[in-house]
């Protein structure tokens, strides 16, 4: 029998939207590919979304990629988008760099995504240049995740911050309402829409429905997260359902 590949994943305390959107496309992907995947989650503590609980959040990472690393994961992903980016331009590298730092220290050597760099790199493989966002963070924070990406090469044509402080308020959001808030956005020059910059806004549901209403390609960091685990894995990043980049097409 195939030994099943580990996916680790360090999660806020509060997220409860990783741990079900990734193993919901890595079992779709199990049912027209033979790899199998088990689960496995350290927690960093954060309730509340802003930039002091963040920060405090982050510095627990290393713990969690040391517990992991404990367990042989096979990959290691960091499910918050915005505690990076929060963290300073272009953090993700260092956050990404430190963390593998862990596990070789733990006598390991396990390739570490984030969510943050996923999308980045999503977008690139995607030839996107210009993008619309949608983020259920506060103001304040949707314009730093904004600024971020525009660092990163992109423009950042329109965007809509749903204001919602409660991290686990963040995962009640309705994603059929995304649609409604998509038709909101001006996407007459945009390559790419960005339908939730935020690892914790579920939004798997209506990845297809967005992409066929507006005729544009449709990325999560969700489905990033997803692209580059299967990518570092040396596996074919396809999941069926889960939108343009993990159709096969890249």
């Amino acid at each position: 029998m195939q030994k099943p590949y580990r996916i680790g994943q360090i999660v806020p305390s509060s997220n409860t939207t990783m741990e079900t959107e990734i193993p919901a496309m890595l079992m779709a992907r199990q049912l027209i590919r033979p790899e199998r995947f088990t689960f496995h989650s350290s927690r960093m503590r954060m309730k509340k979304v802003v930039k002091e609980e963040l920060a405090a959040m982050d510095a627990e990472s290393d713990r969690c990629a040391i517990e992991l690393s404990d367990a042989r994961v096979d990959v290691l992903g960091y499910a918050c988008l915005v505690a990076i980016m929060a963290m300073g331009l272009g953090y993700h590298r260092q956050s990404e760099k430190r963390l593998t730092g862990r596990t070789q220290e733990n006598d390991t050597n396990i390739p570490v995504v984030t969510s943050a760099g996923a999308l980045i790199e999503g977008l690139k493989v995607m030839k996107a240049k210009k993008i619309a966002v949608v983020a259920p963070y506060m103001k304040p924070l949707t314009e730093l995740v904004v600024n971020y990406i525009r660092e990163e090469g992109f423009e950042v044509m329109d965007w809509r911050a749903l204001e919602i402080p409660d991290n686990l308020d963040v995962a009640r959001h309705d994603p059929e309402n995304l649609p409604a808030i998509v038709q909101t956005l001006d996407l007459s020059d945009v390559d790419v829409i960005v339908l939730s910059a935020c690892v914790q806004m579920p939004s798997l549901p209506v990845i297809a429905k967005v992409e066929a209403m507006t005729g544009k390609p449709v990325l999560t960091a969700a489905v990033a997260t997803t692209y580059c685990m299967l990518k570092s894995l040396g596996l074919e990043a396809v999941v069926p359902g889960a939108g343009a980049l993990l159709s096969g097409a890249y």
